[in-house]
C-alpha cells in the first residue's frame, strides 16, 4: 500500500470517527439536521460494542430535549394496511401542523437476516414532506417486532423537535407487550369479518387497545366493516377496566377514501389531554423506564455472555452433548451458568 493510499484510509477513518462524535450527532439533531439524526439512530442501533458509550452519550445528551412528543404504537394483522394508514394518518398530522417521525419496524428474515425495509417506497408521498422523517429498522430476533433500539431512536426523534412519534410494528403477537411499553398510546388496526377475527386474534392484544380501528371500510366492504366494529365493541365490553380508566372507541376507517382518518387524530388528542390532566402518561412513562432498565441490563448480560469466547466454546461443546443425548438441556444450562458465574467471579 503506497503512501497516498495509507493517507486516505486514516483521512476516511477520521471522517468516520467524526461521525460518530455524540457531541457533535447531538448539535446536528437539536437542530434538526436529518443526516446527523439518521446517523444517531445508526449509532445507538450498531452492534459494535466500541460504539456503547458513544451511544449512551448522545442518549443522555438528548433526554434534556426529549418527552415532549405524544408516542403512537400502530399495530393489527397481517394485510390489515398499516402502511397505507399510517401514510393517510402522517398526512393528516402535517396539515395539523404536526412534525412526524414514523419508526417503522420491517419482518426479517429467520433464514438470512435480512429485511424488507420498504416502508419509504410503500409511504412514497409522506416521505416528501418536510416535517416527516421515516426510519426503517430490521427487527431482528427482538420480541414483538420492534427494533432492539426503538425506545433510544423514540428520544432522538422527540431532541429533534418531532411532535408525534408513530411506531409500526411487524404484527401481532404475544409479545405486543413491548410495544406498549414504549408507547402512551397503542392503535389496534384490524379487518372485517369480525366472527373469525375474534377467534384469531389474542384477547391480550385488545385489552392493551387505546382505540380499535377497522381498516379498508370502502366500497363493498363498509357494510361489513360497520358489523365487524359492532362485534368487537361488544367484546371490549366483556375485559376490566384499563388501568387509566380510558374506555377504547371502536369505529371504522378508509385510508384510501380517507373516511374517519381525521377522527383517530381526534380521539388520540383527546386520549393525550386526559391523560396529561390526570398525570397518567407522566406515571405511565415512569413505570416503562423502570421496566427498560430491566430490559436493558438483561440485554447487556446476554452481550457479555455470547461475547465471551470461553462461554461459546463452552456452549457448543454441551450443545453437543444435548444432540447426542448425553445431558439433558436443563441440565446443560444449568451447567453453563455455573460456569458462567464462576469465570465471572475470578
Amino acid at each position: 500500500m503506497n503512501k497516498k493510499h495509507i493517507n486516505d484510509w486514516i483521512k476516511k477513518k477520521q471522517e468516520r470517527r467524526e461521525a460518530l462524535n455524540p457531541t457533535k450527532l447531538f448539535e446536528g439533531i437539536q437542530h434538526g439536521d436529518r443526516a446527523s439524526l439518521s446517523a444517531g439512530i445508526t449509532l445507538i442501533e450498531s452492534h459494535n460494542p466500541d460504539h456503547r458509550t458513544a451511544a449512551n452519550s448522545l442518549i443522555q445528551s438528548c433526554l434534556s430535549a426529549s418527552g415532549r412528543s405524544i408516542r403512537i404504537g400502530i399495530t393489527g394483522v397481517p394485510g390489515v394496511g398499516k402502511s397505507t394508514f399510517i401514510e393517510a394518518f402522517g398526512k393528516v398530522l402535517v396539515e395539523k401542523g404536526k412534525k412526524v417521525a414514523v419508526l417503522a419496524v420491517d419482518p426479517s428474515s429467520s433464514v438470512s437476516g435480512g429485511s424488507i425495509l420498504g416502508d419509504k417506497t410503500r409511504m412514497q408521498d409522506l416521505s416528501m414532506m418536510d416535517d416527516v422523517f421515516i426510519r426503517p429498522s430490521p427487527a431482528g430476533d427482538t420480541l414483538g417486532g420492534v427494533a432492539r433500539k426503538t425506545r433510544e431512536s423514540i428520544v432522538l426523534c422527540e431532541a429533534a423537535g418531532f411532535d408525534v412519534i408513530l411506531i409500526e410494528t411487524v404484527g401481532v403477537g404475544q409479545s405486543e407487550t413491548v410495544v406498549k411499553s414504549m408507547v402512551d398510546f397503542f392503535l389496534l388496526l384490524m379487518l372485517s369479518g369480525a366472527g373469525d377475527e375474534l377467534q384469531g386474534i389474542k384477547k391480550g392484544i385488545m385489552e392493551m387497545a387505546d382505540a380499535l380501528v377497522i381498516t379498508k371500510a370502502d366500497g363493498d366492504n363498509i357494510k361489513k366493516s360497520n358489523l365487524a366494529a359492532r362485534e368487537y365493541k361488544n367484546a371490549l365490553h366483556l375485559f376490566p377496566p384499563n388501568e387509566n380508566e380510558w374506555i377504547p372507541e371502536v369505529f371504522t376507517c378508509s385510508a384510501l377514501e380517507g373516511t374517519n382518518v381525521e377522527r383517530v387524530f381526534e380521539v388520540i388528542e383527546s386520549f393525550q389531554n386526559t391523560m396529561t390532566q390526570k398525570g397518567f402518561i407522566t406515571h405511565n412513562r415512569r413505570k416503562q423506564d423502570q421496566l427498560w432498565l430491566k430490559e436493558t441490563l438483561r440485554e447487556l448480560l446476554l452481550s457479555d455472555f455470547f461475547l465471551d469466547g470461553q462461554m461459546l466454546e463452552r456452549l457448543k461443546l454441551l450443545e453437543e452433548q444435548v444432540q447426542n443425548g448425553e445431558i439433558t438441556s436443563f441440565r446443560a444450562a444449568d451447567e453453563l451458568y455455573e460456569y458462567y458465574r464462576n469465570a465471572r467471579r475470578v
